[in-house]
């Protein structure tokens, strides 16, 4: 089944998220460890053998309490997020809470007036991403709503890169619709409308069979594989059987590694109405009929990463420090060593010296010196815009993806660094049009 057409999954609301942030048999067993069909795990899964955890959550605390800080709320009405949905999304511990036995529930309540509220929840960073040659696994446990009356229900575990959508990709995990026991998985990337990825419909399974998964806890999967940088997929699993994936062939390889080769936040939330199970029904919803109170829980999440050989060292992984080099061999360099935010970033006879220490995180794909961030001044995308130093921060403006040519690409502003007009040493760099050209060709540590 294809998504339905009026799916139309977030452009806006990604925009107001970042207002808000100011975002198989044998080889399963291997990679996805987590407890299978309805039993509840009390605690996190630990990582398969030469893999490791990168992140996670269980969710424990007492009854009532808000999550930890690993989360933040992302609130405001329901139609800013361009997705037709209707609640009103709220930090609330009626919409919000843990359990007081390791769940996180997320409720959807109406009022006397017919207003609905919920809550959505992510990560306060974009936090977990596949090393290069690596690959990530995102898994969460998560019972669905299983409500008397269930349409309008919208339920979802996601994720979101930092930067434009939907350029900057989504992978939406676990999506239902309408209380249908079912499941989608989904990838958002390249241009809205249309593109390579068809947006806003995405390139998702369409919705599978999910037998009891709102009576029980089942644990939704994805594997970002990037094993073969030239032929990376992403793999979506239904407690661990593999029921969808995309490859990079099918959207391209500039697109696919602006969406999905950084870092990516995690997100749930519970939705109501919207053009999703709107589509799926052909009605509006939610109804009069629609039942309040229905609560997606989820019992924990986690993040797991490896290396292409199989070891550790995964999303958090990084290259040796050393020297970048580009131009007539100039050494990148942060200029009087200075640790200001704003410091230029310039060329500069190498010298061995910790201005020229750059360390490449692969995960994020960002490049460190002195404690923050090689960075594009102000997230500025214009030719000419320059380039300095600056507290790391997840944004796209620190998104730096090596190109085979040598180029360090910058998706959100679809342009390269480059050595401002082959200057010399002092000379600060700058972006611009990529043009496969001697003064945008670096080699990393």
């Amino acid at each position: 089944m294809q998504p339905d057409p009026a799916r139309s999954r977030r452009p806006s609301l990604v925009r107001r998220v970042l207002a808000t942030l100011a975002t198989i048999a044998t080889v399963v067993a291997v990679m996805i460890t987590a407890p299978f069909g309805a039993a509840h795990a009390d605690t996190v899964p630990g990582p398969p053998a030469g893999w490791q955890t990168v992140f996670s959550d269980n969710f424990a605390g007492g009854s009532g309490a808000a999550p930890s800080g690993n989360w933040m709320y992302d609130t405001g009405p329901g139609s800013n997020f361009g997705t037709g949905e209707i609640e009103t999304m709220t930090n609330s511990s009626a919409n919000v809470h843990l359990d007081g036995n390791g769940h996180l529930d997320i409720t959807a309540l109406r009022d006397g007036n017919g207003n609905w509220t919920s809550g959505r929840i992510q990560t306060t960073s974009a936090n977990v991403g596949a090393p290069a040659g690596g690959k990530l696994e995102v898994s969460a446990e998560i019972q669905q709503p299983n409500p008397a009356s269930g349409l309008g229900y919208w339920p979802a575990f996601w994720m979101l890169g930092p930067g434009q959508w939907p350029e900057n990709g989504e992978i939406d995990i676990m999506e239902d619709v309408n209380a249908r026991s079912q499941v989608a998985g989904t990838i958002h990337c390249g241009t809205y409308p249309g593109g390579p990825c068809n947006e806003g419909n995405g390139i998702g399974s369409g919705l599978t069979a999910c037998n009891g998964c709102q009576t029980g806890y089942h644990t939704y999967s994805m594997i970002l594989d990037r094993t073969n940088t030239a032929a990376e997929n992403i793999t979506f699993y239904l407690d661990g059987n593999q029921y969808f994936q995309v490859t990079e062939a099918q959207v391209g390889t500039s697109t696919w590694q602006a969406a999905f080769d950084h870092n990516l936040s995690i997100i749930f939330d519970l939705a109501m109405g919207g053009g999703f199970p709107n589509g799926v029904c052909n009605c509006t919803t939610p109804t009069s009929a629609t039942s309040s109170g229905a609560t997606m829980s989820v019992g924990y999440v986690a993040a797991y990463t490896t290396t292409g050989s199989g070891g550790g060292g995964g999303g958090g992984g990084t290259g040796g420090g050393g020297a970048v080099t580009g131009y007539q061999g100039l050494c990148l360099d942060d200029r009087s060593a200075s640790t200001a935010n704003f410091n230029p970033i310039q060329v500069y006879t190498c010298n061995g010296t910790p201005a020229q220490q750059w360390t490449f995180v692969q995960a994020g794909t960002t490049l460190h010196v002195l404690g923050k961030c090689l960075d594009i001044n102000g997230g500025g995308t214009a030719d000419g815009t320059t380039v300095d130093l600056y507290d790391c921060n997840n944004t796209g403006a620190q998104v730096w993806i090596p190109q085979s040519n040598g180029e360090l690409y910058n998706p959100q502003s679809n342009k390269c660094l480059d050595d401002t007009g082959y200057g010399g040493s002092g000379t600060q760099v700058q972006i611009w049009d990529c043009a496969d050209t001697a003064n945008q060709q670096w080699k990393l540590p």
